[in-house]
Formats: structure tokens, C-alpha cells, sequence
């Protein structure tokens, strides 16, 4: 639970009040009461708590020493100017960024977002019964959300269940958007990919030079077949081991099926694999209506051209019913995120602070 405690060095701030929560002390806005600590990840934090001015409940994550890791601090930044520009009823709301006391010296950074429940990694290995209309429901909004990102130029680039938030109404809403990049930049190096093995798409196995949208409908395909299977359907231990478990499933790639692999020594993995033929979706998910076993295999292409994009899989005749484009409307104008790579701490802070100020305008950008 949440404890009321002094301030760490004796000096109240003006609207500040502080707690402490899983040994870590909270300088919130005032107008924020705590209710309890909910979760913690490699990335801060999060408690639930009341926004007293409107009787709302919101989800604030502290980043503690928020510019230790310079990757870090640019993930957070990532996250901070594209929620502020994404509004979609299937991404998590950024509804505040706390001002911090002091804009030079600030080291942490309060986020805060909607409440949700859970995620779907929790409600995946849970004994809740899912049926069909469970599976498709969380495919459909989930689908729904990948299509507004990617018509405001932005690939999500680490899908998967525990980045999906759930509600009592079956209401999913996609966060953890640190990875996710524009497209059409030359620069996005591979190295600095670290995205959970088990959901990442064929072509960032292989290390090709290009990707696109693609990479995010073959994470919704693994995330749909955890959904109708309730276990990871390629739980690799490493990356050449992934690459085996997708060939297992799909059955050993022709000429043809590796035409976009531009890297040679990846090439000549795969076709090093002893022969597999390919094991019928069916087979792995005896209880999946055909139609989507129909669309999950079109999702689940080993090669990106032909790979069904997120447009037509919510066209599909296992979507259609639920999907109406003109309740849809895609992002108003595509997202630049525009951020270098190598920026350093104080252009980094200095950023921070620009963002904060979209949700104080009551603040002087020289305040501080």
C-alpha cells in the first residue's frame, strides 16, 4: 500500500506531496492520492491512483533516474512525443506528465496513464475460460489499433500479450510504445533491436536491411495464436533457434519464399535446416473455427511481400462482422518522431521538459 512520508531532503515543494511504494518514494501532484502499487517492469513502477479534481482513476509509472541509460532516457522520450500525438481508443492514453520541481536537475519522470486491469499475457496463462468470441473481440481491437498506428507512419516494432492492456469490458488498448519508429528513415540499425525474441518477425531474424508494417501483423499473428493455443507458438531460446521453430511450423522455405533475405550467411541458414513439411494450422488449433485458422495463416507468411497487411486482415471474413471502416478513420497526418539517436542528456532533458509543457501550458517554457 501506499505510505505518506516526508520529503527525501527535508524541503516540501510547492504542490507536491510524497509516498512511499515498493521502496521507492513518489513526488506527486498533489491533486494525485495513490491508491496502491500495481506493477513493476525494467522501465519503473506503476501505481493506481485518484485524480481528486475529477474522481478519476489513472495509472502513474515513475521512471526512476530517468537518464542513468542514454537508450533508456530516448525510449522514454520516444513514448512521451508519440502518445501525446496518438489518440485512439485501442492505444493507452498519456492523459499527464508531472512537472518536475526543478528542470535542470530533475531525475525522474511521472507518467500518467489510464487505468486499465490487466494485460493479456496474464489473462493468456490464467484459467479464464476464452472462447471464440473472446479471441476474436481482442484480435479485432487489436487489429483495429496496429491499423491507426501504421496510417500515422508508425511501426509499433514490440507487439506482444504483456503490451496489451485489458479492462473488465474486455476493452484492449496497446501500449510500451519505447521501441516504435516512423517509417521511411534510412538509420534504423538492427543492433539496438531488442525486441522479445519469441514475437519478432522473420525478416529481423535474418537481419535484413529493410522491414516495414509487416513486422507488426506477423507479432499479431504469434499474439492470435497464443490466443487460441493459451502457449507461445515459437518460444525460441535464441535467435537461430526461433528461425527453426517458425520453419517446424511453416515447412522449409523455397527459392522463392527467401527472395527478400539480402543477408547471405542468414540465406544459408535457412537453407541449411533439414527438410520440414509444413504442420497444418488446423492441426495446432483443433478448436479454431476454419476462418480463423484462414486468416492466421495469412498472417503467419515467412516472406513480408506476401504477408496480409493489417488493412486486409480486418477485411477478412473472420473481421468483417465487427469492422466498419467508417467508424476508422485513420490517423489525421502521419507522425515524424524525427529524434537522433546518439542526443545527449541535456538535449534529451530538454525535450522532456518541451513535452511536459503540452500538458501545462499554465507553465513558462524559462520557468525553472
Amino acid at each position: 500500500m501506499a505510505t505518506m512520508v516526508d520529503p527525501p531532503n527535508g524541503i516540501q515543494a510547492p504542490g507536491k506531496h510524497y509516498f512511499m511504494m515498493w521502496q521507492s518514494v513518489f513526488e506527486l501532484d498533489t491533486k494525485y492520492v495513490p491508491i496502491k502499487p500495481i506493477g513493476r517492469g525494467a522501465y519503473g513502477i506503476v501505481c493506481s491512483s485518484t485524480n481528486t479534481e475529477n474522481n478519476e482513476k489513472v495509472a502513474i509509472k515513475k521512471i526512476n533516474n530517468a537518464f542513468d541509460n542514454p537508450v533508456d532516457a530516448l525510449r522514454t522520450l520516444r513514448e512521451l512525443k508519440l502518445l501525446r500525438q496518438l489518440h485512439h481508443e485501442n492505444v493507452i492514453g498519456l492523459k499527464d506528465i508531472m512537472m518536475p520541481v526543478n528542470k535542470r536537475s530533475f531525475r525522474d519522470v511521472y507518467l500518467v496513464y489510464e487505468l486499465m486491469d490487466t494485460d493479456l499475457h496474464q489473462i493468456i496463462k490464467s484459467s479464464q475460460t476464452l472462447s471464440n468470441d473472446h479471441c476474436q473481440y481482442f484480435l479485432f481491437q487489436l487489429l483495429r489499433g496496429v491499423k491507426y498506428l501504421h496510417s500515422a507512419n508508425v511501426l509499433h516494432r514490440d507487439l506482444k500479450p504483456g503490451n496489451l492492456l485489458i479492462n473488465a469490458n474486455c476493452d484492449l488498448k496497446i501500449c510500451d510504445f519505447g521501441m516504435a519508429r516512423t517509417t521511411g528513415r534510412k538509420d534504423q540499425i538492427m543492433t539496438e533491436y531488442v525486441v522479445t525474441r519469441w514475437y519478432r518477425a522473420p525478416e529481423l531474424l535474418l537481419s535484413c536491411d529493410t522491414y516495414g508494417f509487416g513486422i507488426d501483423v506477423w507479432s499479431v499473428g504469434c499474439i492470435f495464436a497464443e490466443l487460441l493455443g493459451r502457449r507461445p507458438i515459437f518460444p525460441g531460446t535464441e535467435c537461430l533457434n526461433q528461425l527453426k521453430l517458425i520453419v517446424d511450423v511453416l515447412g522449409t522455405m523455397s527459392d522463392a519464399d527467401l527472395s527478400f533475405v539480402d543477408n547471405p550467411k542468414a540465406r544459408k541458414y535457412i537453407k541449411s535446416l533439414s527438410y520440414s513439411p509444413a504442420i497444418p494450422l488446423s492441426t495446432l488449433y483443433p478448436n479454431a473455427p476454419p476462418l480463423a485458422i484462414d486468416l492466421l495463416q495469412k498472417m503467419l507468411v515467412f516472406d513480408p511481400s506476401k504477408r496480409i497487411s493489417v488493412t486486409e486482415a480486418l477485411d477478412h471474413p473472420y473481421m468483417s462482422l465487427l469492422f466498419d471502416p467508417s467508424a476508422n478513420p485513420p490517423a489525421p497526418c502521419p507522425i515524424d518522431l524525427n529524434l537522433e539517436e546518439e542526443l545527449g542528456e541535456g538535449m534529451i532533458r530538454e525535450l522532456m521538459w518541451r513535452e511536459m509543457l503540452c500538458f501545462h501550458p499554465e507553465v513558462s517554457s524559462s520557468a525553472n
